[in-house]
């Protein structure tokens, strides 16, 4: 049935934005604002089925939102950065436009997922960053804050057996190819890229399928042509879940665990045979490091075995440095030139992940996590421009 046009369609207001000027000695300070721009157009409504629509949103990209295709992407910038409440706080000072936290979130969240879904369609390989000699990959978890519905039935580690949070698996790819004056290698400035999820990285029943989160490295990789480097590496800090990925998927890299965190066992070993305070609890531990560092593994398990029958924690410790035994060749990754230390993974867990979810007071969806992990990856890793115009794309074709 054909429709007619009405007089009256919905009133639409775009606050275009605001300038402020200041005198030279930061006196007299003004601030001018640009009006509101009131667009007229044509409301079509049909009597038959009900329903209403305005042809000029769908060319403006504006159906179902208040915001303008700019705005859209100001409110998800912001989204990504700090909380929605500041988000809306920003908006304001700083554009002039009036946008309620809960719009500011709502959003985000619709961008986060639409970004979510444009990176399962498109890993092809970019060219935009050179490709260095050796490249590195880590992983790692972090866990968020989730909501009580969403926690229903999941194990975790408080006292009753129950979870609070979830965890965030984290892919981090970076290059290093300078050193320091102790032979350290060094991040190369503009090399990190982030993809991450609240989502499982065990295997799926079908041995020809992988894990969510293994695809989701994989995708990373192939973006970063991380095979196609004379060299590659894998670090993480020793959980089975990683070396799996790392051996099914890049088969020739070197595994690496981080030196720290091998540091860390013995330190706290350390402390549970002799107690926390005690001087020989440090002289044991600076004994044993000492003898990771120099590559005298055999002394060092020898060390450790010797508590095993006095010590459970030894036992564990134990299998630890027997399992990861060729992942600690520490001088023979240090004489190739190699890191040996994940804190650009680490560092990525707390940038791309904590600052922005683990704050005072905020609890999760699972949904709404992994938008705004998504947008705010996309935003650190370089990558929110290719998808904004590949957006742009989608909805002008």
């Amino acid at each position: 049935m054909p429709t007619r046009p009405m007089r009256e369609a919905p009133e639409l207001v775009v606050v275009v934005g605001r300038k402020r000027v200041w005198s030279d000695a930061g006196a007299n300070r003004c601030t001018a604002y640009l009006a509101p721009l009131r667009l007229e157009r044509a409301y079509y409504h049909c009597s038959w089925c009900g329903h209403g629509f305005c042809p000029r949103d769908e060319q403006l990209s504006i159906e179902n939102t208040s915001l303008s295709p700019a705005l859209t992407r100001m409110t998800g910038t912001v989204g990504a950065m700090v909380s929605f409440q500041e988000g809306s706080e920003l908006l304001a000072e700083l554009a002039g436009v009036a946008v309620d936290a809960k719009q500011v979130e709502r959003t985000a969240e619709a961008l986060g997922q639409e970004i979510s879904e444009d990176e399962r369609h498109h890993a092809e390989p970019s060219d935009t960053l050179a490709l260095p000699q050796t490249f590195y990959l880590g992983m790692d978890g972090t866990d968020i804050p989730l909501r009580a519905e969403e926690l229903a039935g999941r194990a975790g580690k408080q006292p009753d057996g129950s979870a609070k949070t979830g965890e965030v698996k984290l892919c981090t790819i970076w290059s290093a190819e300078s050193f320091d004056a102790e032979g350290t290698p060094i991040r190369d400035e503009g090399s990190v890229t982030y993809s991450a999820a609240l989502e499982s990285a065990s295997a799926l029943d079908t041995a020809a399928q992988r894990s969510p989160f293994a695809e989701r490295v994989w995708r990373e990789a192939t973006r970063r042509r991380f095979n196609q480097a004379s060299r590659t590496a894998v670090l993480g800090d020793g959980a089975a879940w990683i070396w799996n990925i790392a051996a099914d998927q890049f088969p020739t890299a070197f595994q690496i665990v981080d030196r720290f965190h091998a540091k860390q066992h013995l330190s706290d070993l350390a402390k549970a045979l002799y107690g926390p305070t005690h001087p020989r609890a440090a002289q044991w531990a600076d004994r044993r490091k000492e003898e990771l560092d120099t590559g005298k593994f055999r002394a060092l398990l020898n060390a450790i075995r010797r508590q095993v029958p006095r010590s459970e924690d030894a036992r564990r410790c134990l299998h630890y440095f027997q399992t990861n035994r060729q992942r600690m060749r520490y001088p023979e990754f240090h004489a190739q030139g190699l890191c040996t230390s994940t804190g650009v993974v680490e560092a990525g867990c707390k940038v791309a992940i904590g600052t922005r979810l683990k704050r005072a007071g905020m609890h999760w969806t699972i949904q709404g996590s992994n938008a705004i992990i998504a947008l705010r990856c996309s935003k650190l890793s370089g990558r929110f421009q290719d998808f904004w115009e590949r957006r742009s794309e989608r909805r002008a074709a």
